[in-house]
């Protein structure tokens, strides 16, 4: 097996790095980066008792930002991006470079079981998520997210993984960069995985999901957490919607989705006006930052594979 980078992110997370930090350090052919994104605790001294390298950031940066700089440090064939709320399974980079090495694929989304916590004891008999699904509206999602642990027992292709733990090809990384920039910097942090994924559709490369590669994740955001997320996080959430679409879509795959997408905004505008105010702010966001997603679009659209069909609503089988 070729050597493969897992970068993990620390922002003041040294008590999740206590368990995330060993089970990578047990996959064989790992080296394991930790990005201190300017820690106050513990996180170095931690990496240095483990014998981790660590990429110091000495202000606080986005998670994006703090990403880049990491991928930039990094080297192998391949890349893990995983959480520090994450705890891998035994086992799982084996599983997961097999569907790597096949043509084709850019990236494998592992099965995630829910935890409520880093020890076993807290680990749940419910998937957190079996990949990502981008549907006709652009509206992205969890795969299976509260189905019992056992469902989603077979592999298959999907349209992307989610960031919290995804195997990447380092070409695909660079293929998808613009200059150092991996990971949209604008978007921050909320759906900069999505955009990563629709890229990489864009050029060619496929993404399977592998349910051999478990970890456990202890999910801050999700469809069961919504509402005690800070407006700010669900307001950035909002927006990089709307510059994943003005960087990636493309005119016939709009068309062919128009009322799908017509009818979501006009349910999206009610809501927001009915129940989520604050989310007005979104537009205003998205209508700022356009013109560099403009110009990020313009880096990324001349290079798309031709006649590719970027896959959206393709989920694994239940």
């Amino acid at each position: 097996m070729s050597i493969t980078t897992v970068l993990v992110l620390s922002v003041d997370e040294a008590p999740l790095l206590e368990s995330c930090l060993p089970a990578a350090l047990a996959q064989p052919a790992a080296r394991v980066l930790v990005i201190d994104n300017a820690c106050t605790d513990g996180t170095v001294t931690l990496c240095q008792r483990l014998g981790v390298e660590v990429v110091r950031l000495r202000e606080r940066v986005s998670y994006a930002a703090a990403i880049n700089a990491g991928i930039q440090q990094s080297d192998g064939d391949a890349v893990l991006l995983l959480n520090a709320d994450c705890v891998l399974d035994p086992g799982f980079l084996e599983a997961a470079h097999v569907r790597l090495s096949r043509p084709g694929v850019g990236s494998v989304a592992p099965k995630l079981i829910r935890a409520t916590g880093p020890s076993e004891a807290e680990r749940l008999e419910v998937v957190d998520t079996a990949a990502m699904v981008m549907d006709r509206r652009r509206k992205n999602g969890l795969v299976g997210h509260g189905a019992p642990a056992s469902s989603y027992a077979r592999f298959g292709d999907v349209f992307g993984g989610d960031g919290a733990c995804v195997l990447y090809r380092r070409e695909v990384l660079s293929a998808c960069a613009n200059g150092s920039e991996v990971l949209d910097e604008d978007m921050e942090l909320w759906a900069s995985d999505v955009d990563l994924a629709w890229r990489a559709q864009l050029l060619g490369w496929g993404c399977v999901y592998e349910p051999g590669a478990v970890a456990w994740h202890q999910r801050f955001y999700s469809p069961s957490t919504r509402d005690a997320v800070p407006e700010h996080h669900r307001r950035l959430q909002f927006r990089n919607r709307y510059l994943m679409m003005l960087k990636n879509d493309t005119a016939g795959a709009l068309l062919r989705d128009l009322p799908w997408v017509l009818a979501y905004e006009v349910l999206a505008l009610g809501h927001v006006v009915l129940r989520e105010r604050h989310l007005l702010h979104g537009y205003a966001d998205a209508w700022r930052l356009s013109r560099r997603a403009l110009q990020r679009r313009r880096a990324i659209q001349p290079r798309r594979a031709t006649g590719r069909r970027v896959p959206f609503g393709l989920r694994p089988l239940e």
